[in-house]
């Protein structure tokens, strides 16, 4: 059940088929979770010629074989099996568990290890945490928008649209890349650099100001500047120190922008702010255009 039903004249021009295809996927979504709509509907589907005539043919199988239809009524009252929900949960997520995403988290993660302990380079704990924290970002613009689903138009014309979409995506691409990082953080030598878990509040308030700045430029600008501004400010210092001091220029960059009490503090604040300001636009992102 929700707080929204469907008004007649939206009723009775799904019964006749007048209703345009968006506003009828719109309607049918949201049948799935209310039973007067439902009830409604079909009642107006039954009283229009087609819903005459498919009575007319339901009652002649119904008679041709009471027992088919016996055992068809007792399957339909069954309760529903949990392959479609599953399937919603799946469609909801988008590309971060159905897509190439999911394999390109994994190589950045799997090619960490292997750089550390296969090619013996150093210092890639401080690469993987300078890099860590945009992973989400990117992985929320890639998700959302229609090049990342072909049925975005659909999807937008929903109940389920707007916010709750874009959360329910972003919530599927930090359940992704947050363990798989954390883990290849823990796994490869420290080099001096902060903590594997270090970037997690960091990341997390990337992504939502990231998406509280797509509710006025766009999501894919939003992320572009975001995730752009936190890798110049973690980068550019480590790339303009002299000689051969790459990895410690880049370890006391990211001990200044990750560690201790204060700048975890610090993170936290951003990402609550940055979540009220969310909810506070929350009309914004239903209509939300991933440029």
């Amino acid at each position: 059940m929700t707080g929204w039903h469907a008004s007649d004249d939206l009723v009775a021009r799904y019964g006749d088929g007048t209703l345009p295809e968006p506003d009828a996927w719109s309607l049918e979504k949201h049948l799935e979770s209310c039973g007067p709509c439902a009830g409604r509907v079909s009642l107006a589907v039954r009283e229009t010629s087609a819903g005459v005539a498919l009575a007319e043919v339901r009652e002649a199988v119904l008679g041709a074989a009471p027992a088919w239809a016996s055992a068809s009524a007792s399957r339909t009252k069954r309760p529903t099996p949990s392959l479609p929900r599953l399937t919603h949960i799946l469609w909801a997520a988008g590309p971060a568990v159905r897509g190439a995403w999911l394999p390109a988290v994994l190589l950045v993660a799997i090619g960490a290890v292997a750089l550390a302990y296969g090619a013996d380079v150093t210092g890639v704990r401080p690469l993987l945490l300078a890099v860590a924290p945009v992973v989400p970002v990117v992985g929320v613009a890639l998700s959302y928008g229609a090049h990342a689903d072909p049925l975005h138009e659909i999807a937008a014309a929903t109940p389920s649209a707007g916010l709750r979409l874009v959360l329910a995506r972003t919530a599927a691409v930090l359940a992704v890349s947050l363990p798989l990082l954390t883990l290849a953080g823990l796994l490869v030598p420290s080099s001096g650099a902060p903590g594997a878990a270090a970037w997690l509040l960091p990341g997390l308030a990337l992504t939502l100001a990231s998406l509280t700045l797509a509710g006025y430029v766009g999501l894919r600008t939003a992320t572009a500047v975001i995730g752009g501004g936190w890798l110049c400010a973690v980068l550019v210092p480590a790339l303009a120190a002299p000689g051969s001091r790459l990895t410690a220029r880049l370890t006391e960059q990211l001990a200044y922008c990750l560690d201790g009490a204060p700048v975890q503090g610090a993170w936290a604040a951003a990402a609550a702010l940055s979540a009220v300001l969310l909810v506070a636009r929350r009309p914004a992102y239903n209509h939300l255009e991933p440029r």
